[in-house]
Formats: structure tokens, sequence, C-alpha cells
């Protein structure tokens, strides 16, 4: 029988074809395949299962159903696992170090597993919030035919009468701090807030990212809406093996789907979704792994004139479940194309164009969740860049839910080496109303790892401080994180940033409307203050992976990235 795929030019036929392959065929009649299945096209089944948890618990059962569409459409599946940091349990203590450096750790272990077995495509299966670019990156890196599924997002909880989050419950722990919520309270809270398996549930990093997924083309549409404990996710896994070998058979790779037009329909989507700031580290980072130039400002540029028309959490009422509910991200991305703000020529994972998907789509937005793109919630995206002699090379504000006044913020600063010195001082209300809250050496590389500042941020809200100071940071805020708080500020302190020379009582001013963050210093003041500076601060971190992390890795407003990309690439993996 004459096979539709061409197997001479598959990597699996590095292992699979030939007699100098016998000893490797061995191998996979050890594990019951047959040679039918040996010269099959091989796909590799990604996931990153754990039980670290809930966003990863139910991944390995949506990998059985990708595994059975792979089957079915002429493909042999190996599934195989890498890591998660999840964020929400590394949340506020030296765990979080962990967290962005496991992103790229995520990319180069697929990577190798990929190359080191000969796979010819790739299914990857993600749920939390550096997993999910993590494994993105992976496929775009070693363009080969794939298909991304997000794990999907956790149900809410219900306490007296209302959806609660785990945002909740980290702004519980400020109201407890403050005497405004007792132990007995706390304790109801934490147990009803997360009811199951899934993402954190609101518009927080890992749905912004699931949203990415399909607006950018590498998922199915409308593969990423429905909650985990859903069963009916299975037949989007289903779909979604039989479509990789649609993928293999067209030869349609990574970097066919994400190009720079897709990379903008994804900026599009974070916009008006209100979606995480996170996301302008890490399409930048997938952009890096396709050779596009497209940092920090080009996504922030987009994001400027994109409507936000989405009310989701934080900065709105809904969560994930509920933009399921009423269409999901195709409904959205239809409301965009009204406004000719998205590129429909795209090619995406089901082999045909993003158009030619939104054709068939017939819901409309509601007006509740989704309003009308034409009438929207505000006339600009939700995430906004900044820039000045502050952060000459960026930094990144999130402020979907908030009016033009909140917008602006002049004050002093009052200046802390660390997260864990700025919460101390949070906890003790060593702060005042109208002072600009500084963290620094948070970044990439003095972190190291550019830690999340949930932590802080939600007792400062905790305390009903959140509109009444604002907060700047090298490192980088959880898309749980509400109030007027900048992250990414580049060049970061440890880099020799104007971030690394301010001190407490200079005067900073960030405003959102005209993209400005500076700081009342002359260019005379920071150069004499740039000569005394004596260094980037010590860490602890000598050795190991997140000292590794903090050698490799450069700005925020590239993407974090640790390695050089594809314009420095000799060969592609697939025509090894």
């Amino acid at each position: 029988m004459t096979s539709r795929f061409d197997k001479s030019r598959l990597p699996s036929r590095h292992v699979t074809e030939g007699p100098a392959r016998a000893p490797h065929r061995s191998y996979f009649y050890a594990m019951g395949l047959s040679e039918e299945e040996i010269h099959q096209p091989w796909v590799g089944v990604a996931t990153c299962w754990n039980e670290a948890a809930p966003c990863n618990i139910t991944l390995n059962r949506q990998a059985q159903a990708v595994k059975a569409g792979v089957k079915a459409a002429g493909g042999t599946p190996r599934e195989f696992t890498t890591i998660t940091v999840t964020d929400g349990i590394a949340m506020g203590h030296e765990g979080m170090r962990s967290s962005l450096a496991s992103r790229d750790a995520i990319a180069d272990t697929v990577e190798l597993t990929m190359r080191g077995h000969c796979y010819d495509a790739l299914v990857g299966l993600a749920g939390c919030d550096k997993s999910l670019p993590g494994m993105m990156m992976a496929m775009v890196r070693l363009n080969v035919p794939s298909v991304f599924i997000y794990g999907g997002s956790i149900l809410p909880g219900r306490l007296d009468g209302r959806d609660v989050t785990v945002q909740d419950v980290f702004e519980a722990v400020g109201r407890h701090q403050a005497g405004n919520l007792s132990d007995a309270e706390l304790a109801i809270l934490e147990r009803v807030a997360c009811p199951g398996a899934g993402a954190c549930g609101a518009q927080y990093t890992a749905n912004t990212m699931a949203c990415v997924s399909e607006a950018i083309g590498l998922a199915l549409l409308n593969s990423s809406g429905a909650p985990a404990p859903y069963e009916s996710r299975d037949h989007y896994g289903h779909t979604s093996g039989e479509a990789v070998l649609r993928l293999i058979e067209k030869n349609i790779r990574a970097r066919d789907i994400v190009t720079r037009k897709s990379l903008e329909n994804a900026a599009r989507i974070v916009a008006c979704t209100g979606g995480s700031t996170n996301a302008a580290l890490h399409l930048p980072a997938i952009a890096h792994e396709a050779g596009v130039d497209f940092d920090l400002f080009d996504v922030t540029d987009i994001m400027r004139d994109t409507p936000y028309f989405c009310d989701l959490r934080p900065g709105g009422k809904y969560v994930a479940k509920d933009l399921y509910e009423v269409g999901g991200v195709p409904v959205v991305l239809k409301e965009l194309q009204k406004l000719g703000l998205i590129h429909g020529d795209c090619i995406t994972a089901s082999g045909r164009t993003l158009g030619e998907e939104l054709d068939d789509i017939r819901g409309e937005a509601d007006g509740r969740v989704i309003y009308p793109a034409s009438t929207p919630l505000t006339p600009t995206g939700g995430v906004v860049g900044l820039r000045g002699n502050l952060a000459p090379d960026g930094a990144i504000v999130k402020v979907a839910g908030m009016t033009a006044e909140e917008q602006v913020f002049t004050g002093p600063a009052r200046v802390f080496e660390s997260e864990e010195e700025a919460f101390e001082a949070v906890r003790a209300r060593a702060y005042s109303a109208g002072e600009v809250i500084v963290i620094r050496n948070e970044g990439p590389a003095g972190g190291p790892g550019m830690r999340e500042m949930l932590a802080t941020t939600a007792a400062i809200s905790g305390q009903g401080m959140g509109k009444k100071v604002a907060l700047i940071t090298d490192g980088r805020f959880s898309g749980a994180t509400r109030g007027f708080c900048v992250g990414h500020i580049g060049p970061e302190a440890a880099h020799g940033g104007p971030i690394a020379l301010i001190r407490t009582g200079d005067v900073i001013t960030i405003n959102a409307i005209t993209g400005e963050l500076s700081v009342a210093l002359s260019d005379a003041e920071l150069a004499a203050r740039r000569a005394a500076w004596s260094g980037p601060r010590p860490t602890q971190y000598a050795t190991g992976a997140i000292w590794k992390f903090a050698k490799l890795v450069g700005g925020a407003r590239w993407g974090a990235v640790t390695h050089p990309g594809a314009k420095a690439e000799k060969h592609i993996y697939m025509d090894l």
C-alpha cells in the first residue's frame, strides 16, 4: 500500500529506515510497535503533566485523546513529558526565581527530545503560565509541523453568591494582615476558590497565552476555551492529533504559521481581552525563535490602537468559563476582523487560513462578556508600553479597567532592593499614599529570574491602597495583578539601567496616556550617579540552573531569551 507520506524527507527515517537501523527498530518492537507503525510518520506528543498544581493534572488524560487522533490519521504517536514550574505555587518566595527559567528549560527539553529521537511533528499540551510559551517556542525553534493544545482553565469557586478565584485568595491575605478578615474567613475562602483541575481561571497569563495560541494559529480555533474538567476537551485533542498529520502531508511547518502578521494577530487578542503583561515578554521570545523582529514596543504599538472589549478579570467581571460560554476566542477574533484588525490570510494549524476558519463562525458578541468591538469598554488595549529616561528599553503597564485619571501618577520614589524588602514594608505599612514604590534587582539577570510580584501587589490591594500608590520594577507582574503597576523596566538594574540609580525621594512620573516613564533627574545627575554606581547586587545563586539562566539571559524588551535564535541558525532540524 502506498503511503501518502514521503518518509524519505522526514526526520524519523534516521531511526526507522534501512538495514543499519535494525538495532533501533528492535527497541520499537520491544515497546509493542508493529512494522507498519514503525514506518509511519512519528509524532511527539509532549505534555507538561505533573502533580505540582491543578493546571497540569489533566494533561496526561488529554494526551491519550491526541494519540488516538494521531493513530486514526496514520501516524505513530510517542508521548513524553517535560517540566512545569507553576507560578501560583512559586509565588511570593524563592521558588519564583525558577519560573521564567522554566520557560526556556521547557523549550530546550522538548527540542532535545525531538532531536534525539527524530520525531517528525509535535503536538504539545501545556497548562500553566510559562509552559504555554515554552511549548510554542519549541515548536517554532524546531520548525516542525505542530499543533498546540491548552489544558483548559479551572472553574471558578463560589462563595457568598459570587465567583471567586485564586486572585481573591491572594488579596484576602492583605485583608487578613490588615485585620479586616478573620482566620476562619480566610480558611473558608482558600478551600473553595479552586474547585478542581485547570489553570487560573481569568485573563491571567495562562489564559492570555491560550488565546494567543489560537490567534497566532498554532492551536485549532476554539480549542482553548473548554475548562479543564470538561471531558469534551478530548474531542479537541483527537482532532489536533489528526490535524498534525495533515500538516505533515502538506509540509506546513511552525514558521509557516508564526509570522510577523500572526504575531500581530496575537498581540491584538492580548489587547482586546485585557490580557497579561507577560505576553509582551513571551511574544518577542516566540518571534525570536522564528527569526522575526518583534520586541516589546512592537507589541505595545499594536495594543495602542486595539480596542479593549472583553470584560474579563482581573480588570473586569468575568472568568474564562464565561468567555467560552459566549463563543470564546473565535467570536473575539470575528469582532477584531470587523474592524480590519486581523490578518485573515495567515495559515493556521488546520491547514486553512484564519479568515477561512472565521467564515465558519456564527457566534456574535453577547454585549456582556464580549462587547461589540465597535462599542468597546475603552478605545485602546488593556496594556500600554512606556519609555523615558527611567526606561530607555521600555516598560509595560496593564491599564484594563482603569480610568484615564488613574493612568497618570507622579510621586516620590520609595526604593526597595528586593521583593522581600518591599513586601515587609507593605506588611508593616511603611509606605505612604502618593508614593511610587520601586522594586529593583528583580530583572531576568539580577533577580535572577524576573519574579512576579503578586504577593506584594495583592497585599497593597488588600490594604485598600491599590489606587493610592504606584509600583514600578525591573521584575514583572502576575496576570492577576491589578492597580498601577509597571514592570519589565529595561535595562534592568543588573545591567546598569537607570532604575539602579534612583534614590528614595526622587520624583517619578508614570503616564500611560502619553507612554512616559521618567524620573525628574538631569542627564548630568544620572551620569554622575552611574559613575559612582558600585555594580550589580550580588545574588546567592553562584551555581546551578538559575545561575546559568542569569548568565545567558538578555533584556526583557526582546523576550528575555537565552540563545541567538533563528537568525543565527545554520540548519533547520526538519531538513537534516
